[in-house]
């Protein structure tokens, strides 16, 4: 069973950065494309990025692309993304995700790729 679990949300200042972490059980990261989507109050998911999983090439959305850095440890089975220059509209629940299909697929507007496990989620809040 894929287990996702996000970790390391918190409150945090215009500017500032923050590094959230996801431990992966139940399957084999190195098998898949890993990726990072967010949800927040009164908006629609919005896929932030997708790793592939033999190149480790990486898309990004354009609200956070040169911002955030998604990144990966097959061998501790963790997933990261590391956020700077946070914004208030950055505000949001943070869920690390995967496709069944362990290839990173984009699809038209916000949603960015498709994926069909998460996480629980971590929240972040961009806030002075």
């Amino acid at each position: 069973q894929l287990q996702l679990v996000e970790s390391g949300g918190g409150l945090v200042q215009p500017g500032g950065s923050l590094k959230l972490s996801c431990a992966v059980s139940g399957f084999a990261l190195e098998n898949y494309a890993i990726g990072w989507l967010r949800l927040a109050p009164g908006k629609g998911r919005e896929g932030i990025g997708c790793m592939g999983k033999r190149d480790g090439i990486t898309d990004y959305s354009d609200s956070v692309k040169g911002r955030f850095t998604i990144s990966r440890d097959n061998a501790q089975n963790m997933v990261y993304l590391q956020m700077n220059s946070l914004l208030p509209e950055d505000t949001a629940a943070y869920y690390c995700a995967v496709p069944l299909s362990m290839e990173c697929r984009q699809l038209p507007g916000a949603l960015g790729w498709t994926f069909d496990t998460w996480g629980q989620g971590t929240q972040v809040t961009v806030s002075s």
